[in-house]
């Protein structure tokens, strides 16, 4: 089974093929059904020998399709003052894709 690490939107995944990843929202205007490419490749284990960069992996390079792009579940933020009748109460949902690994090569 091949393994590869990359990164994206400030963070490492562990992805294989097949594998669905929830990530930062990319730039760009993409929708169901668009590739992404991750160029910042950052380890490949194929099984019998692994690749490891530095910091990359000069032309590697992992392909998935978006499965949905949306916001992630809501947070609750709550700012309180005990004593002083402050009470303030927001909610905040971040945008998100989820990505289904397709190749790694």
């Amino acid at each position: 089974m091949e393994v590869a690490v990359i990164k994206t939107g400030g963070k490492q995944y562990v992805v294989s093929k097949g594998d669905t990843i929830s990530i930062e929202k990319l730039p760009g205007d993409l929708r169901k059904g668009d590739t992404i490419v991750f160029g910042e490749v950052l380890l490949v284990d194929n099984g019998s020998d692994t690749t490891i960069g530095a910091p990359v992996i000069k032309g590697a390079e992992v392909k998935g399709t978006v499965v949905l792009a949306g916001k992630a579940q809501k947070i609750e933020v709550v700012k309180y003052k005990p004593k002083s009748r402050y009470y303030k109460r927001r909610g905040h949902r971040q945008p998100v894709l989820k990505v289904k690994i397709d190749s790694i090569s």
